[in-house]
């Protein structure tokens, strides 16, 4: 099964008045795992960069004026993509894009039915809970101490550990489609029990949270039912 963890950095937020992409990156996962194949494209919108989105990814005038335009690169992206699944963090915002400039060329649009939505996920899966790319490697314990701005390759490298945690860790079929055990029948198959991380997950509170607890502990004295023996 071929995926491809994609982002794109755009102009503003609408192409329909006159937005356009600078920017895509693609990894390529087969079976869930990296390739190590991956697509990059910083791409000359034909207009002024916003202010705004400027400051969100770092993209300016001067250094997009001598990147090709969407249409010198659009068919090397159909050709990378194929049509292999989209895993995409709000994929409509990134779908409706990509469509526009693909339609303005008279090119194949993506189906929408060809995109995943981690965004959707997350939010079913942590329901109240932040959903953001950024709240995700939090939760996830992944580093993305490199992201200060948004870049579509390094954004879809993030995604993509995000999106393996998603569906169960770097190993999502573990347990199900393998013979764990080792019978040649799969006989075996049925023994297989959970095992420990041989890392554990680093934790998640501060030294100034559990210094805080622990004073809010003292302060209620014999109160605190958790200190009873």
């Amino acid at each position: 099964m071929r995926e491809i963890v994609m982002d794109t950095e755009t102009t503003g937020f609408n192409p329909e008045q006159g937005d356009r992409i600078v920017e895509i990156g693609g990894v390529e996962l087969l079976n869930h795992m990296p390739t190590g194949n991956t697509y990059h494209v910083y791409i000359n919108p034909q207009r002024s960069m916003p202010l705004e989105a400027f400051e969100v990814h770092g993209l300016g005038d001067e250094f997009l004026a001598d990147k090709p335009l969407f249409k010198d690169v659009a068919q090397g992206f159909l050709d990378f993509v194929g049509d292999a699944k989209l895993v995409i963090h709000n994929a409509s915002f990134d779908m409706k894009f990509l469509n526009a400039e693909l339609g303005w060329l008279g090119l194949p649009k993506l189906p929408w039915e060809q995109a995943i939505d981690t965004l959707e996920m997350a939010r079913k899966k942590f329901p109240g809970a932040p959903a953001t790319l950024d709240a995700l490697c939090r939760r996830f314990g992944i580093d993305n101490s490199s992201r200060t701005l948004h870049g579509a390759l390094l954004d879809s490298e993030i995604l993509a550990e995000v999106y393996l945690e998603l569906i169960g860790g770097r190993q999502p079929d573990f347990g199900l489609s393998l013979n764990v055990g080792g019978g040649a029948d799969g006989a075996e198959a049925d023994d297989w029990r959970p095992r420990p991380r041989p890392t554990p997950l680093p934790g998640r509170i501060t030294e100034a949270e559990a210094t805080a607890h622990a004073t809010f502990v003292e302060k209620l004295g014999e109160a605190a039912v958790w200190k009873r023996g």
